[in-house]
């Protein structure tokens, strides 16, 4: 009689049995990472938006002859400023790539996020000369 090589049934079905278990248990992690990334997102936008301003700020205060309404040109893109800061109107300007996002421009402007959920980045513009606020909404990632 010859030897016979190989599993059984019954240890191939342990085998699938036990990676199910597995799978399950880390299924609730992977899809933490999902929230976890736009947030992330949102967090990076809104960062590189108040540093855009500020740089578009920067630009109208060391260019003689502006005053603070006056618009400013950068990276070949004209930003209207307001209290010398960019406008809801025109604040998308200020970046190079808003890939992934989809800009409305009234005030507060809203960058919100593709991908899905209620993500959004919001930009109010300033009232007088203050700093605009720049405010993540997460809560329904």
């Amino acid at each position: 009689m010859k030897s016979q090589k190989g599993f059984t049934l019954i240890e191939l079905v342990i085998v699938i049995v036990i990676l199910g278990l597995l799978a399950a248990t880390a299924l609730p992690r992977f899809s933490n990472l999902t929230q976890s990334a736009r947030v992330a997102t949102l967090n990076g936008l809104a960062g590189g938006l108040r540093g855009a301003v500020s740089i578009a700020r920067a630009t109208q205060l060391v260019t003689p002859g502006l005053n603070s309404n006056d618009s400013v040109s950068m990276d070949g893109q004209t930003i209207a400023m307001t209290n010398g800061w960019p406008t809801a109107a025109t604040v998308s300007n200020v970046l190079t790539d808003i890939t992934g996002f989809t800009f409305t421009g009234t005030d507060p402007a809203s960058f919100t996020l593709v991908s899905g959920g209620n993500c959004e980045v919001r930009y109010t513009q300033s009232v007088a000369g203050e700093f605009p606020l720049v405010a993540v909404f997460s809560s329904g990632c």
